[in-house]
């Protein structure tokens, strides 16, 4: 009895390692592909040419976080990608807001919106197509 206990045991603890090994293999390849992704490199350039933000997060250096997976303001699809990117600098810390648009003929992702809400609740916007147009 007491050895198909421990055979029990042993699988159990087997199942939950390679489980929690297969979420967290899971969770930093979702991160790696955001990394990658066109609207992710689009916004996070926008933010390092505004000298603006990046002094008020007191950047270089600047510290890129991962994104909430759960968080609501992270949605991908075809056609739109928005996403609300953690970010500090040695001064304080924001969240970087992006919203994109994708061209089908192209392929190709455009910026719409970025802008950087501080911890402090200062809104400092970075980029706007609208604006950018006129």
């Amino acid at each position: 009895m007491s050895r198909s206990t421990s055979l029990l045991q042993q699988m159990t603890i087997f199942v939950t390692v390679v489980t929690g090994g297969g979420c967290a293999m899971m969770y930093y390849l979702m991160q790696k592909n955001f990394a990658r992704s066109e609207y992710y490199r689009l916004a996070l350039e926008q933010l390092n040419l505004n000298s603006t933000a990046m002094a008020s997060l007191g950047a270089p250096p600047l510290k890129i976080h991962n994104i909430h997976l759960s968080d609501r303001h992270n949605r991908v699809d075809h056609s739109s990608a928005q996403l609300k990117i953690p970010v500090t600098g040695p001064k304080t810390g924001g969240y970087l807001y992006t919203t994109s648009t994708r061209d089908a003929i192209m392929n190709r992702w455009h910026l719409q919106q970025v802008f950087l809400k501080l911890r402090e609740g200062e809104i400092i916007e970075i980029f706007n197509k609208t604006e950018s147009e006129e």
